[in-house]
Formats: C-alpha cells, sequence, structure tokens
C-alpha cells in the first residue's frame, strides 16, 4: 500500500512539474511537451498536480479538454485512492 502513495505522490508531481515546463517553454517559443505526454501523465495518476499546475500557471486552461477532462479525471483518481486507502 505504500508503494501506491509514493507513486502516487510523485506522479502528482511530475504533473505539477510538467505543466509548469511547457508553460515555460510556451513562452519562449520552444519546442513543447505534446498534449498527449500531458494526457499520458494525467491518465497514470497524475491529473490532480496536472489540474493544479493548469490553474496555478493558467496553461491549456482554454482548451476544452483540457480544461473538463483534467479536473474530472482528477476526481476520478482522488475517488479512487480514497476507496483504496480506507
Amino acid at each position: 500500500m505504500k508503494a501506491w502513495l509514493v507513486a502516487y505522490l510523485i506522479m502528482n508531481i511530475v504533473g505539477l512539474v510538467i505543466m509548469w515546463e511547457d508553460k515555460k517553454r510556451a513562452k519562449k517559443h520552444e519546442y513543447r511537451i505534446s498534449e498527449r505526454t500531458l494526457w499520458m501523465v494525467a491518465l497514470l495518476g497524475g491529473a490532480v498536480g496536472a489540474t493544479a499546475g493548469m490553474q496555478l500557471y493558467r496553461h491549456k486552461t482554454k482548451h476544452t479538454s483540457f480544461k473538463i477532462g483534467f479536473p474530472a479525471l482528477a476526481v476520478i483518481e482522488l475517488g479512487l485512492f480514497i476507496k483504496y486507502l480506507l
């Protein structure tokens, strides 16, 4: 069980950092992190961090798929996390 908690925390930190990095690259007009990669991180347990990063850095907030999809996925992941934690 402890390994799941560590993995969940790491993926959410990755989700937060990857949104920050993509925003930084967007401002500098550099090579970007693909949307597919952002979604994969979110789907693999990092949706809460990715959603937090999206709001914190105001990144991808105009994209409907991200604006609705990331928070919805975060709620699902949190629900599953709580269900299996208890």
